[in-house]
């Protein structure tokens, strides 16, 4: 069941249609008391929330309706958070964190190889999750801006590197003219290695240019962001081989 609530925060004043609006947070959670907290929280932080105890309800909601990001539980009844995070990916590139627990690794290791943006750990601090939320969030808004001709000529440049183009104004990406759909994530990472062909990048440089300095991930994060860039290259060019492991420094980018 469905449980929407769109409240931007306690005892706000009504906002005008010319206001901005609330950045908006969608939690999908079995646990009702969790997505109680998480909700009160975010709202305390100014975003709106709208929450779902049923992930095939979330879905619909999410397509239909979409907000800013979604945070999903993995551990689900009926639909678990993988599962919502495959369907959903299959029609949506919506930013999304996992909630998961500790004995979960496997599935976070799965989940960003799906596509998720990142995880948090439970049990995790509400300053954490809202650093990640914001962060992420962020990284999103240049996808969404419109780049009309009033703005264009104070826009980056497209980057060509062999037969690779990226668009840092709209995170857009191609490889032998076929569009390659990335996360904001991705791109990001993509894109430090793009820009010095040849260069070893180390992970915690990485790290740097895909997350804020409010954030930490570990290695794996970003072990698992290049392994899912490698994969939805080698969906367009089965011979994609231009991300290069250097074993205990890092990763480079040469398209020879």
């Amino acid at each position: 069941m469905a449980e929407p609530s769109t409240s931007p925060g306690h005892n706000e004043a009504p906002r005008s249609d010319s206001a901005a609006r609330p950045q908006t947070i969608a939690l999908v959670d079995d646990d009702r008391n969790i997505l109680a907290t998480l909700s009160i929280g975010l709202q305390a932080e100014g975003f709106a929330t709208r929450v779902y105890t049923d992930s095939e309800a979330a879905l619909k909601a999410l397509l239909d309706n979409p907000p800013d990001l979604a945070i999903f539980d993995i551990k689900m009844p009926r639909m678990d958070g993988l599962t919502l995070l495959q369907a959903l990916r299959a029609q949506s590139s919506l930013p999304v964190i996992f909630l998961t627990s500790k004995d979960e690794e496997p599935d976070e290791a799965l989940g960003l190889a799906m596509g998720a943006d990142d995880y948090i750990t439970k049990p995790f601090s509400q300053r954490l999750l809202v650093a990640r939320i914001r962060a992420i969030l962020r990284r999103s808004e240049l996808v969404r801006a419109p780049a009309d001709a009033a703005t264009a000529e104070n826009l980056p440049e497209t980057v060509v590197r062999g037969r690779l183009q990226l668009d840092p104004a709209r995170h857009q990406v191609s490889w032998q003219g076929k569009p390659v759909s990335l996360t904001v994530t991705e791109f990001l990472i993509l894109e430090a290695l793009a820009m010095r062909p040849g260069v070893v990048k180390s992970r915690n440089q990485l790290m740097d240019a895909a997350y804020s300095e409010d954030v930490y991930v570990d290695d794996r994060t970003i072990d698992s962001h290049i392994k899912r860039l490698r994969r939805k290259f080698r969906a367009v060019d089965s011979e994609f081989s231009a991300i290069d492991t250097l074993y205990g420094a890092g990763y480079s980018f040469a398209d020879g």
